[in-house]
């Protein structure tokens, strides 16, 4: 029975979703020619649809030469002819668009239902009345107080950070923060960054124009041995869950790092701790921020991945002298977040409607994570594959024991409508690079179409 998942808050219709399914299981040659389709009613059925929806994508596929009828039979698949690829050829995936992979492992995503919508709501309505002014009022080049003192307080509950709300600067996104800080430190030192790492950070700055030095990572985080022999005066680091390894660094790295800092006037250290919110073994890690004795530590966060992508909110923490610096020579720059998203998200932070939303989305990626983890390891994976760096954040490694070099084994899973992301995507020096793991982003996944997919890789691996 063909089996599908459905998002019914995507501006597609759903029996647009449902035609592009049929029609990449019939390309990628899941449905062979004259397979017999279920009927609508029992397609309908099966799927929780109308047989409305079905009957508009089973015409569609019929008006396109995909399916046929045969009176009083049925629906039936029809021959399409792919184009011939020599046996000598590199087998390069045809990938389908974004929305038509069943399964995307490869991208971090919300489901819309677990977005407080009616808190949210209400909050907006409550500030579009009780904050007129405000509202249409200049903000502060670093943002509304309102945000910033909610800020100070959510870090001092959860991290234990005692931070000046004047330290705090509000940006929309953190990629904007990193322009910003460039221009504060300078373009003329070296900037480090993680090898492997998030790759848009090195391309920020070399977009710049400065120089960059790629560290290494061993089994601790970055390497402080590698940062020594580099002529790097910034490190940009996600100490408390790396992307995408997930290490965790510990505190005797953490404490070498804050000492190559402390070594040389000019030295600072970019703590990125984009996901640190969603740790579900122990108690939250201490960012570097809050051990600094030298203020040589710049502190960076977001909401996107705690509330949605497209809130872009972020904000940055500068040491005190450097906020000096900041408000004396970027202090001109306007603030680029609306401050009527400003002030909604502090009404959200100081009526406690932020820690719960935490909580509930916390207890929710655990349970998945779980889920996710004893699904493929009992199911058809089992023996095959080994699990990693699962304690934290929103994704973990999946190391599969098979003979397919990565690019092939993501060319034949994107054939088969599976988006797949390799660790050693992520590496620059790829003689380096860690072979044959999966980066699992399962925030956006469902049980559904994973036991789907981890069917598929089977079949891949084994040949």
């Amino acid at each position: 029975m063909l089996t599908y998942s459905f998002d019914k808050d995507s501006k597609m219709s759903l029996y647009e979703q449902l035609y592009r399914h049929i029609k990449l299981d019939i390309l990628s040659g899941r449905l062979k020619a004259g397979e017999k389709l279920p009927s609508k009613r029992t397609l309908a059925d099966h799927l929780k649809l109308s047989t409305i929806t079905i009957k508009g994508a089973y015409e569609q596929l019929i008006a396109e030469g995909y399916l046929y009828t045969i009176e009083k039979k049925g629906y039936y698949v029809s021959q399409v002819d792919m184009p011939m690829r020599s046996l000598d050829a590199p087998k390069t995936a045809i990938a389908p668009a974004k929305n038509e992979f069943r399964l995307d492992l490869a991208s971090n995503s919300i489901s819309s239902e677990h977005f407080p919508f009616s808190s949210w709501s209400k909050i907006m309505r409550r500030v579009l009345s009780e904050h007129e002014a405000e509202l249409l009022g200049s903000t502060p080049f670093n943002g509304a107080l309102a945000l910033r003192q909610a800020i100070s307080d959510q870090l001092w509950q959860f991290h234990g950070m005692q931070v000046d709300p004047e330290q705090i600067i509000i940006g929309a996104g953190t990629e904007f923060l990193y322009s910003l800080l460039i221009q504060l430190l300078g373009r003329e030192h070296c900037y480090a960054v993680e090898d492997p790492g998030y790759g848009k950070i090195a391309r920020i700055y070399a977009s710049h124009g400065v120089k960059i030095a790629r560290i290494p990572l061993d089994e601790k985080g970055l390497s402080c041995d590698e940062l020594q022999f580099s002529d790097a005066e910034i490190v940009h680091i996600s100490p408390s869950h790396h992307y995408p390894t997930g290490i965790v660094m510990p505190i005797g790295r953490r404490q070498e790092l804050l000492r190559w800092a402390g070594e040389s006037e000019g030295r600072y250290i970019l703590e990125d701790d984009y996901d640190s919110e969603f740790r579900f073994i122990g108690k939250p890690i201490p960012s570097l921020f809050s051990v600094d004795k030298n203020e040589c530590v710049i502190y960076l966060n977001t909401f996107s991945k705690t509330i949605a992508p497209s809130i872009r909110i972020s904000y940055m923490i500068l040491p005190m002298h450097l906020m000096e610096k900041y408000r004396r020579e970027l202090g001109f720059y306007s603030c680029t977040v609306s401050s009527f998203e400003q002030y909604t998200l502090a009404e959200f932070m100081s009526q406690g409607s932020y820690e719960q939303h935490i909580n509930r989305m916390r207890n929710r990626y655990r349970k998945k994570r779980d889920a996710f983890i004893k699904l493929i390891e009992t199911d058809a994976l089992a023996g095959r594959v080994q699990i990693t760096e699962q304690d934290a954040g929103l994704h973990f490694l999946m190391k599969l024991d098979t003979g397919l070099n990565d690019e092939e084994l993501k060319a034949a899973a994107a054939e088969r409508g599976i988006r797949l992301s390799m660790l050693s995507d992520y590496y620059f020096d790829k003689k380096n690079a860690e072979a044959h793991t999966i980066i699992v982003n399962y925030s956006g996944a469902e049980p559904e179409a994973l036991k789907w997919g981890i069917g598929v890789l089977a079949e891949l691996i084994r040949g």
